[in-house]
């Protein structure tokens, strides 16, 4: 079987729209949970400001090098995301009382980092059965 070739604009894309799903993801679940489901434009209008921050964590890291880093990309997309995004969202008339603050870092740490972990894993077990005979 041929394998497909590596490119890495895809990969940074990728990588950048997984992000943003993700976040996404993030804001719907907790619009559900609050029994806020809307529409899309409220889903974005809740979402903005995290993607903002994660677009700052994205340049800021300059994650297009190597957009699955753990070392770096991720955690530091991720601080951004929180650090950034939680005032950003104040500042555009939504609240952050400490439990938000909390279910929020953690679950944008899972979702941020996780996805990276979970991509360099496979990416190590697959370049590890390629060296086998």
């Amino acid at each position: 079987m041929a394998r497909a070739r590596f490119s890495p604009v895809r990969a940074v894309v990728s990588a950048a729209a997984l992000d943003a799903l993700l976040i996404i993801i993030f804001v719907m679940i907790g619009r559900r949970s609050h029994e806020e489901n809307g529409d899309f434009l409220a889903v974005l209008n809740t979402a903005w400001p995290f993607l903002a921050a994660a677009a700052l964590g994205w340049v800021v890291t300059l994650a297009w090098r190597n957009p699955i880093a753990l070392r770096w990309t991720g955690p530091l997309i991720w601080l951004s995301t929180v650090v950034v995004g939680l005032p950003l969202r104040v500042l555009a008339g939504g609240n952050a009382p400490i439990g938000f603050i909390i279910v929020t870092a953690v679950v944008l740490a899972v979702f941020l980092i996780g996805w990276r972990a979970l991509a360099l894993l496979v990416i190590h077990r697959r370049s590890r059965a390629e060296k086998r005979p």
